[in-house]
C-alpha cells in the first residue's frame, strides 16, 4: 500500500523483476520464472514436480532450462534416470552457486526497494 486509506495513491504498489539478459542481443537468459523453477528444483528434486507446482508443462520447464544452458554455456541441472524409485533432478554445483547468489541479491533489492518506495511514496502523498 502506498497510502493511506482514502489517499490517491491507496492502491498503487510498486513491482520489480530482475533477471539477466544476453549483452548482445538483450534477451533474457534468466527471469523470475527461470528462477521459481530453479529454487523448486532445488527444493523438490524434480522437473516435473517443479512443473507442476508453477502451473507450466514439463516441456515448457524443459525448454526454459535447456535455452538458459545453451545461452550459458553450462549446466544448471542434473538429471538422474530411473532407478526403482524413479528419477529425480538436482542444480548442478554452478546451478546452486547462481541459486544462492540469486536469493542474496533479490534480498538485498527487496530492502533497498522497500526504503527507496516509502521514500518515493511520502514525497508524493505530501
Amino acid at each position: 500500500m502506498a497510502g493511506s486509506k482514502g489517499s490517491k495513491y491507496y492502491d498503487i504498489f510498486l513491482d520489480f523483476s530482475i533477471f539477466l539478459k544476453h549483452k548482445e542481443d538483450g534477451h533474457p537468459i534468466l527471469t523470475e520464472e527461470h528462477f521459481e523453477l530453479l529454487l523448486d528444483i532445488n527444493e523438490l528434486g524434480s522437473l516435473a514436480a517443479s512443473a507442476e507446482k508453477m502451473k507450466i508443462s514439463y516441456r515448457k520447464a524443459w525448454e526454459l532450462v535447456r535455452q538458459s544452458e545453451k545461452t550459458l554455456g553450462f549446466q544448471l541441472i542434473e538429471k538422474h534416470r530411473g532407478g526403482k524409485d524413479g528419477g529425480n533432478s538436482t542444480l548442478s554445483p554452478d546451478g546452486k552457486l547462481l541459486i544462492e547468489a540469486y536469493k542474496e541479491l533479490r534480498t538485498e533489492f527487496d530492502l533497498s526497494a522497500k526504503r527507496i518506495v516509502k521514500d518515493f511514496f511520502q514525497t508524493i502523498n505530501k
